[in-house]
């Protein structure tokens, strides 16, 4: 026995230290991932879309806040990559590191769920864990430019909404498809299959079509939105959706399509706005239809489970030997004469009898 606790003991160790690592390099992964595609905005380079902030929220929410470390070396790491360690490095690793930490924090406060089965669970995944936690990363980075000189003081608005809108994107596109695939179980029935291929291939032809294109018809994929998050709910709304996001911004990049002849800044509005709308609406849709859908279960499995007592009941009266209304009938009209006759319509009919047999 004592064996055996020493080896729970010694696992335990390992297994933190590698779940540590796995974090750091999936966080690391996401940040070169986001790194190839770029926009510059007053001199600064950002990203329009941060996968590693979604990685981190939803690895802290899933795992628990003591993996905070390796977040922390994922973001050390991607800076890293990019610039010679310095202390304005770590000034940056600890604001990338603080954002999801204080979001994950917010969230547990309010109760959430990471099956994403509430409405509520959705709204504050975007209000508490995108909108405001990662203002802490982009004033971080925002302000440590603008102190260094790297950045001058007119151009902070502008880069610290574009560092936020990035981190935030990550969070409500990439956050929500992996709480899903953490929460998958089971194989979908055939029928979903067919209807998931079906939607697969019906996006994969008019999501590239509508951001490459000269006119503006972005709004082409919000059906498709509707109609994954209605069938498949959270699994299909979200990776509907971040394809969609995908694509629109490697158009946004590239300067193709709608974005053809816009500025960086209205490149960046919108291309943010059109991720943001996409966001919110697979998001927010499909846990108002899961929570629903939940709702009218609980409510079917209730009436159920009151047919089952009801059902119990009566087979325990009978059982004890009282009698039913048809088998005790006469002994209930002898204690009671008035008892079954008023029930089926004989009380009338018999005491008429009785008026006429005795004369009145």
């Amino acid at each position: 026995m004592a064996g055996v606790v020493a080896s729970q003991d010694l696992r335990k160790p390992v297994v933190y230290t590698l779940r540590t690592l796995a974090i750091a390099a999936c966080y690391y992964a996401a940040g070169r991932l986001g790194l190839t595609r770029e926009l510059v905005i007053e001199g600064a380079v950002v990203s329009p879309i941060w996968p590693p902030t979604g990685v981190a929220v939803a690895a802290l929410l899933v795992f628990g806040l003591r993996y905070w470390p390796g977040i922390a070396l994922g973001a050390l790491g991607v800076v890293l990559s990019l610039t010679s360690p310095t202390w304005r490095s770590l000034v940056i690793m600890a604001g990338n590191t603080a954002a999801p930490v204080c979001g994950c924090l917010l969230l547990r406060a309010v109760d959430f769920r990471t099956d994403l089965a509430r409405l509520r669970d959705g709204v504050a995944l975007v209000f508490l864990g995108a909108f405001a936690s990662m203002l802490i990363s982009s004033s971080v980075a925002a302000g440590l430019l603008v102190a260094t000189g790297e950045l001058p003081g007119a151009g902070f608005w502008g880069v610290w909404l574009a560092w936020w809108v990035g981190d935030a994107m990550g969070v409500l596109i990439v956050a929500p498809a992996l709480l899903v695939l953490h929460h998958l179980r089971g194989p979908l029935r055939w029928s979903r299959w067919k209807e998931a291929l079906g939607l697969a291939v019906v996006a994969a032809a008019l999501v590239p079509l509508v951001t490459r294109v000269g006119m503006s018809v972005l709004f082409l994929v919000y059906p498709l939105l509707i109609w994954a998050a209605l069938r498949l709910q959270l699994a299909g709304s979200m990776v509907c959706a971040m394809f969609a996001s995908t694509m629109a911004t490697i158009a946004a990049t590239d300067g193709v399509g709608p974005f053809r002849s816009l500025s960086r800044q209205e490149v960046l509005i919108n291309l943010q706005v059109f991720n943001g709308a996409v966001a919110l609406t697979a998001l927010l849709l499909s846990a108002l239809i899961t929570e629903q859908r939940n709702t009218r279960r609980s409510v079917e499995r209730a009436c159920q489970e009151l047919v089952e007592v009801l059902e119990h009941l009566t087979a325990g009266e009978t059982a004890s030997g009282l009698p039913s209304r048809d088998e005790g009938g006469a002994r209930w009209a002898l204690e009671d004469p008035d008892w079954d006759a008023r029930s089926t319509g004989e009380w009338s009919t018999r005491h008429g009898a009785e008026d006429s047999g005795s004369g009145r």
